[in-house]
């Protein structure tokens, strides 16, 4: 693929105020979820589910790309028609998430490092035939007592870089995503002074692997207070410390960053965005947009309960949840959408 296809591709998945959709979790946490609701944890059971994502009439609508596990990529509808074709036919952008998952990083207690890099190539080029265009690595920053350590930081980035660099390779649009998570006490102040420094790091990182920004999406955490933190700044707080944060280390080059919700409700996930669209959006170099996956999916699977009478409200719920997402991109999201649909 030529390096022109892919700059094409990376400015179509944050085009139209559309944003991505993250189905792309793995078997055991997608068991988890069905487990909270009663659920069978089987593999025709993830398979209804996702058939249920991905023929919802009108997702196209306000989804630009949806991210897919290696499991989804090769499952079909009961009628035997591919998932991937379903997809495109709806005019979304298939992506694929690559990485093993994040594991305990030896000398760092309470650190963890993502794996995946092993044979990626390879895999990289079958998803590429199978027809995804974008990829999806995460790596997870955890803060603490003495942490992050530098030496967790640089490794997630250069793996993350090496990452990118394979990926555009191939032809596929890389989403490198940092999260520095919500979790534990911290204040706000203290999550924007590490996303910085872990986004100065990676950008450093891509640089030094040759990455081509302008094919690229960056999958940040929005810049929140520790879920624990007695504090919890307002939406335009929020999104004044999120804005100011990204300008300072997010290079104009890059298209999009497209926001994880990583545990925020869906509510809030939407007002937030929205806030930084009513107030930034006509004076920021790159587009900002979503790429949710609970945010998006929770209210459509505690709706279905893995029961087929409830297919149809599920897909409504699971079509209105994408359509607040789409209304915060353009700053038009209220509260009157939230209730009454768009």
């Amino acid at each position: 693929m030529k390096l022109q296809d892919l700059i094409a591709n990376a400015k179509m998945l944050v085009a139209d105020n559309k944003g991505l959709l993250a189905m792309d979790e793995s078997n055991p946490t997608c068991n988890k979820r069905f487990a909270k609701l009663g659920i069978p944890q089987t593999e025709e059971a993830r398979r209804s589910y996702r058939e249920l994502i991905v023929t919802t009439t009108g997702l196209g609508e306000s989804i630009s790309g949806a991210i897919l596990y290696d499991e989804t990529i090769r499952q079909q509808k009961k009628d035997g028609t591919p998932f991937i074709k379903i997809i495109i036919d709806a005019g979304i952008i298939p992506g694929i998430k690559v990485d093993t998952g994040a594991k305990s990083m030896a000398g760092h207690p309470g650190e963890k490092i993502t794996e995946g890099l092993d044979g990626l190539r390879e895999r990289l080029k079958e998803y590429f035939k199978m027809g995804a265009r974008f990829a999806k690595w995460r790596a997870v920053i955890a803060i603490g007592d003495g942490i992050p350590s530098q030496g967790c930081i640089e490794a997630n980035a250069h793996a993350l870089a090496r990452y990118a660099a394979l990926c555009q390779e191939v032809g596929l649009v890389p989403i490198v995503e940092p999260e520095v998570l919500m979790d534990g006490y911290h204040t706000l102040e203290k999550c924007s002074e590490v996303t910085e420094k872990v986004l100065r790091t990676v950008f450093n990182q891509l640089y030094t692997q040759r990455v081509t920004l302008e094919g690229m999406i960056l999958k940040p955490n929005m810049i929140l207070p520790g879920l624990k933190c007695p504090r919890q700044e307002t939406v335009d707080e929020v999104a004044d410390a999120t804005v100011k944060c990204l300008l300072r280390s997010v290079p104009a080059s890059v298209p999009g960053i497209a926001f994880l919700s990583g545990g925020q409700s869906a509510e809030l996930a939407s007002a937030r965005l929205n806030e930084m669209s009513v107030r930034f959006k006509s004076r920021l170099p790159w587009a900002l947009t979503f790429s949710f996956s609970r945010a998006i999916q929770q209210p459509a699977l505690e709706i279905w309960q893995g029961e087929e009478s409830n297919l149809l409200a599920a897909q409504q719920a699971l079509y209105h949840r994408a359509m607040c997402n789409r209304a915060a991109r353009r700053g038009e999201y209220n509260s009157l959408i939230e209730r009454k649909g768009i």
